[in-house]
């Protein structure tokens, strides 16, 4: 699942980066790119004993390769969404519930980052909404609803003027784009949403 989430990344990098140079310095794509590269090279030739070790791994590999605010934060997703499944063999709705509620804790942690401040925690927050309320749901269902709650919050970023980050000194001229990282946080998940829905249809 994370080896297609990687591929998705590195097939949306130009238009990662064209969300970033609207409201940043334009580097977003490639370092999600590059990023996701050494995820796929990790995650191929490494031994997992949970759940929570790939997910970790996931994000020491990020936050290795990315640098950066989007490798400290995407890295930080992964590893603080971890924290809980290191006992889990499976992958199911509880898990992923479990991961983004956690991951989006973390992130807040680092970034101290809140809903309505236009970050990947507006993408990021609605997405844990949706998989706690799931929860009873199979993970095929599940996926579908986080993935469309996070692309709702993604659109809602446009309406938005940053107040952390890069795109806070622009004030008012970051209207009427998204945040190039909740973009990022809607194709993870929408590419977890697309694998599971290959493997394991509702």
């Amino acid at each position: 699942m994370l080896i297609h989430v990687a591929n998705k990344i590195e097939e949306n990098k130009d238009l990662l980066s064209a969300a970033d140079r609207a409201i940043g310095d334009g580097d977003h794509g490639i370092g999600m790119a590059r990023g996701f590269a050494a995820v796929r090279d990790k995650l191929q030739t490494g031994a997992f004993a949970s759940v929570g070790d790939v997910f970790k791994a996931t994000g020491m590999a990020l936050m290795m390769s990315i640098g950066g605010a989007a490798g400290a934060v995407f890295g930080t997703l992964f590893m603080g969404g971890a924290r809980n499944l290191m006992q889990r063999q499976c992958f199911g709705s509880h898990e992923l519930s479990q991961m983004l509620a956690d991951g989006l804790q973390a992130v807040q942690e680092r970034g101290k980052a809140k809903p309505g401040d236009k970050t990947m925690v507006d993408a990021l927050q609605p997405a844990a909404e949706a998989a706690r309320q799931a929860v009873t749901a199979p993970l095929a269902s599940v996926l579908p609803l986080v993935a469309e709650a996070a692309r709702q919050g993604m659109e809602n970023t446009k309406q938005m003027v940053a107040a952390v980050g890069k795109a806070k000194t622009l004030g008012e001229r970051s209207l009427g784009h998204p945040d190039p990282g909740a973009v990022s946080t809607y194709l993870i998940l929408d590419a977890m949403c697309e694998y599971v829905a290959g493997v394991a249809p509702v």
